[in-house]
Parts: C-alpha cells; structure tokens; sequence
C-alpha cells in the first residue's frame, strides 16, 4: 500500500508539472497591438538556433547564458514582426495574392520539388498548408516594408572607409605567411608503412640532388593539391597547417625545402617558395571589406530606427 502511494504520488507529480510547463507554453509572452505573442510560439521560432547550440560542448552555464539570449533574440524578432504587420494594415496596403504564389512555387521547387512531398512535410512537422502560406504571407510582408524604410541603396564615403580602417587595423592583421608547396606520402596501415618513409627519404635525395619540385609533387604527391603540384599558396602561420608541419615551415627560407617529416599517418616535404612577415592589408585591398560592413550596420541602425518608430505609437506589454 505504501509503495502504491509512493508511486501514486510520483505520477501526480509529473502530471502537475507537465501541466504547469504546458500552462507556461501557452501563456502570453508579450501583446502587440491586438496580437498575442506566446512562450510557445517563442520556442518554436528559436527552435533551430536552440538545436544547434544544444550541440555543442559548452559549460553548463554557459550553454543556458547562449539558450536565453537565443530566446530573447527570437521574442525581439516576433516583436519587431507584430509590429511591421500591425504598420501593413494602418496604412491600407494590400498584397496581390499572386505574389504569395508565386513565391510558394519557387520554394516548392527550390526545396520540396513538388506540392505533394510539400504537404507530406507540413503534416509531419504538425503543420498546415494554411499557416504556411500565413507565414509567407507575413514574411512577405514584413521583408517589403523593412526594405521601403531601409534603403537598399546606402552610400558610404571614402572618408568613413578610411576612418573604419583606422580604427580597425588589427582585424586586418596578417601574421607571418609562406607560399607553399608540399609532397604528401600516405602511410597505409600496417608494417608497410616503412615502404613510405623509404620512398619520401628517396624523394628528398634526388631534391637535394637538383630534382624540380613542382615535377616530383606531381609524380608522387598522394595530398589533395596533386593536381596543382602540391601548390598550397599562401598559408597564414599557426591558421591552416597542422602544428608538426607549421612549426617546420615557418623556419625555413625562400627557396628552400625540408627534410622528410614523419607522422603517424604520412610523410611530408615541404617547399617554401616565397616568404612574407606579418603586415596590415593594405587598404586598397580591404576597401570593398570595409564598405560591406559599414553599410550592413547602416541598414541596422536604419531598421531598429524604424521598429523605434512602430514602437512609441503602438501598444507593447512584455508579461
């Protein structure tokens, strides 16, 4: 009997806390306007970035600080969304149905290939032909009006290129570089594995000898650059090679070739060709960079200008 009622107080307890987190759920986050905004719809919309986060190795706390900021992230999203639909309707603008068409067919073709696996797809996730067509409705929508009050066409000035870049010299800080070449020999499993280390250090004899590299890389390089004859370019140090062949070619000169480095899986021989010490891009080469980051920030000031705006003349109320 005991034991009945342990376990009669247990399944209570479950179902008053599912019932509790379901309450949650379907409680209001936030009104805007006449439109209801709910924690459920919330965890919906953040679902993805939720998911992705998930899996990642983070700390505990951590993880919940990156969770939460997602999840306010998204509530501000369906804010700003409440508030450019609720500006669509005031100002009596109307979307020709053909339009919501004709961007369905695109994405049916682009992602789903026909109507049918569509509909399959909706009803697996729990959804309906008609919220979906909603959803692009106000998408629609709310791309149009953000594009009407953020100009698409945002000019920049020399003058701020120039100031930007100033300011922002270490992000366009290039450390030491070498123009590489490579000769990789993989190590196939077992004790034939001394074959390898055999034929690299006969590669390295006829190189000392006068050989050309680029011809021997082509004849015997097994890497992913063969076809280039193990022409790497230009590698940034401690950023594209792994440690034991970084800490190799970044000692060596122009012109000059290393001696045969072994690891558990291959064997290497490494050409540097040219050297290059660590610099600032110059300008003419981060201009076009730099404008495409000052106007992304342009067009967001001009957007959060904009839900500003929405914002002082209409009704929001956060629960």
């Amino acid at each position: 009997m005991k034991a009945f009622r342990l376990i009669l107080g247990f399944t209570l307890a479950l179902t008053l806390q599912a019932a509790a987190q379901t309450r949650t759920l379907n409680g209001i986050a936030v009104i805007v306007n006449e439109a209801v905004i709910t924690y459920s719809e919330v965890e919906d919309f953040a679902g993805p970035a939720l998911d992705a986060v998930r899996r990642t190795p983070l700390p505990a706390a951590q993880l919940q600080q990156k969770m939460t900021q997602i999840q306010t992230d998204a509530l501000q999203q369906l804010v700003e969304r409440q508030l450019i639909l609720n500006d669509y309707k005031v100002s009596g603008y109307n979307l020709p149905e053909s339009i919501i068409d004709d961007e369905i067919n695109i994405r049916i073709r682009k992602q789903f290939g026909d109507r049918l696996r569509l509909t399959q797809t909706l009803q697996a996730q729990g959804g309906t032909y008609e919220s979906y067509r909603r959803n692009i409705r106000e998408q629609i929508i709310v791309d149009a009006l953000a594009q009407k009050h953020v100009s698409s066409v945002v000019l920049i000035s020399p003058y701020k290129i120039e100031q930007y870049f100033e300011t922002n010299k270490q992000n366009f800080q290039l450390e030491d570089q070498v123009k590489l070449r490579m000769i990789v020999l993989n190590k196939p499993p077992g004790s034939d594995a001394a074959i390898t280390t055999k034929l690299a250090k006969e590669i390295l004899l006829k190189l000392d000898e006068g050989a050309s590299f680029t011809e021997m890389a082509g004849i015997y390089s097994e890497g992913a650059q063969r076809a280039q004859q193990g022409d790497w370019g230009w590698v940034e140090k401690k950023k594209v090679l792994r440690p034991e062949l970084d800490a190799v070619a970044f000692t060596l000169k122009k012109g000059q070739h290393s001696g045969v480095i072994e690891t558990a899986d291959a064997c290497y021989i490494l050409l540097v060709e040219d050297v290059r010490q660590a610099q600032v891009r110059p300008l003419p080469e981060v201009r076009d960079e730099i404008e495409k980051i000052l106007v992304a920030e342009e067009r967001s000031r001009l957007r959060r200008q904009y839900v500003e705006r929405l914002t002082k003349k209409s009704f929001v109320r956060y629960y």
